[in-house]
C-alpha cells in the first residue's frame, strides 16, 4: 500500500513564534498514524521546524543542484543536509513561472537529491490555456518524462510526485476529484511506461490546488491520489489538523 502523504506549503509566509505555536497545537491533535504529515517551510524556518517538530516532517521549498559556487541567494543540498532536512519540493509552478525553473533543472535537482539520500517532491501541472486546449495529459506527462530522465527504477521509488494544475493554485478553483484522479491515473500509466507497473504502483502521487478540509476526503478517496500538497489551508492550525485527520 502506498504511503499517504499530506504536506502543507507555507510559501513565503510564517515566522518563528507562529511556527512553534502551530506545531504545538497540530502535533497534539494529529490522530492518523497512516498519514505522513509535513510542512514545506521558508529557508529561515527550516532548522527551527526540524528541531521542534516531533511527528511532522519538514521540507524545503527549493534547492540548487550545484554543490557550491557563485549562485547568490541559492541554497545547496549539503546545506540542507547539515540541518537534517529530508524532503525538498522541486519544480513548483511558482518557481517555474517566476524564477526560471525548467524541466531540465528539476531533473538535475531530483538526481542530486536522491544521491544525497533526500526525497524530492516533484511538482507538475498545466496552465488554464493548456487545459482548455485539452493538452493536459500530454503536457504533464512530458514534465514527468523529463523529470525522471536518467533516474533508475530503484531511485524513482524514492520520489514523490505532486500534480498541481496551475489554474487551481491559490485561485479557489479546484479540479473535481474525478478530474484530478484522471490526471493522476495518467501520470501513473506514464510511470509504468517509463519503468513498469510494479514501480508505478508504488510511487506516491499527491494532488494540489485549493485543497481544503471540505474537499480532502473526496480527493483522498480516489484510487490514484495518495495525498495532497496544500497551500493556504496549511497556514491555519485548525485547517491543517482537519486535513490530516480527514474522514475516510
Amino acid at each position: 500500500m502506498r504511503q499517504k502523504v499530506i504536506f502543507g506549503n507555507w510559501k513565503m509566509n510564517g515566522n518563528k513564534e507562529g511556527l512553534i505555536s502551530f506545531l504545538k497545537k497540530v502535533e497534539k491533535a494529529i490522530k492518523k498514524s497512516d498519514v505522513k504529515a509535513g510542512l514545506a517551510l521558508p529557508f529561515t524556518l527550516l532548522e527551527i521546524g526540524i528541531n521542534k517538530a516531533k511527528i511532522i516532517d519538514i521540507a524545503a521549498q527549493n534547492v540548487h543542484f550545484a554543490t557550491n559556487g557563485a549562485y547568490t541567494g541559492e541554497v545547496s543540498i549539503a546545506m540542507l543536509k547539515e540541518i537534517n532536512a529530508k524532503y525538498v519540493v522541486i519544480g513548483h509552478s511558482e518557481r517555474r513561472e517566476m524564477f526560471g525553473e525548467t524541466d531540465e533543472t528539476v531533473n538535475k535537482k531530483a538526481i542530486e537529491l536522491i544521491k544525497a539520500g533526500m526525497t524530492p517532491i516533484i511538482c507538475c501541472g498545466e496552465t488554464l490555456e493548456t487545459k482548455e486546449a485539452k493538452k493536459t495529459v500530454t503536457w504533464v506527462n512530458g514534465q514527468i518524462k523529463k523529470a525522471y530522465k536518467n533516474i533508475s527504477a530503484k531511485d524513482a521509488l524514492k520520489t514523490i510526485i505532486a500534480y498541481e494544475p496551475i489554474w487551481a493554485i491559490g485561485t479557489g478553483k479546484t479540479a473535481t476529484a474525478n478530474d484530478a484522479e484522471i490526471v493522476c491515473q495518467k501520470i501513473r500509466e506514464n510511470l509504468a511506461k517509463i519503468y513498469d507497473e510494479k514501480v508505478a504502483d508504488q510511487i506516491t502521487i499527491q494532488y494540489g490546488g485549493s485543497v481544503n478540509p471540505s474537499n480532502i476526503s473526496e480527493l483522498m478517496s480516489q484510487k490514484n491520489i495518495d495525498g495532497a500538497l496544500v497551500g493556504g489551508a496549511s497556514l491555519k492550525a485548525d485547517d491543517f489538523i482537519a486535513l490530516i485527520n480527514y474522514k475516510k
